[in-house]
């Protein structure tokens, strides 16, 4: 597996991972209902640089990389995930983290967070656990999941030096 820069040619391929995971509603706080466009626009949004997870059966995850605010908080970085459903549970999730955090330390990030780990993820609460993110605060009933209603959600920090 490799992981690069995403290219103008992957955009079908990332798009065939991303619609259905935000389709879905279960991990991201955007709206499921989203046009196809909005949900490109969404995922390739100019502050993003989006990533892509390759072997020779083609893409298997992507991740975007972004400052998670401005100004006195441009040095934190924070990124998405997402992994295709025959890649899932084959460590494409953590080697994209892994990347994401060296990617970050090269563009001058000091930290990295997540602002908003659905509680009922649980695969991913527990990966960024072991990647050394600790949870830093936990927002009460935050995300309307459309299974198990109204769970929290995890704001998630590691230090990068």
């Amino acid at each position: 597996m490799i992981i690069r820069p995403a290219a103008e040619a992957d955009e079908t391929a990332i798009m065939a991972i991303v619609t259905p995971v935000l389709r879905a509603g279960e991990t991201y706080a955007v709206d499921s209902d989203l046009s196809d466009a909005a949900m490109r626009d969404y995922w390739f949004l100019p502050a993003h640089a989006v990533f892509v997870a390759e072997d020779a059966g083609g893409i298997l995850g992507t991740y975007y990389l972004q400052a998670n605010q401005r100004g006195g908080g441009a040095h934190v970085a924070n990124c998405g995930y997402m992994v295709s459903d025959k890649a899932q549970g084959k460590g494409v999730a953590a080697a994209m983290c892994e990347h994401s955090q060296v990617v970050a330390k090269e563009h001058g990030f000091r930290a990295m967070q997540f602002n908003h780990v659905v509680s009922a993820n649980v695969r991913a609460v527990a990966l960024w656990q072991r990647l050394g993110f600790e949870i830093v605060g936990t927002l009460p009933k935050a995300f309307k999941h459309p299974v198990h209603g109204y769970v929290d959600s995890f704001v998630m920090f590691k230090m990068l030096v």
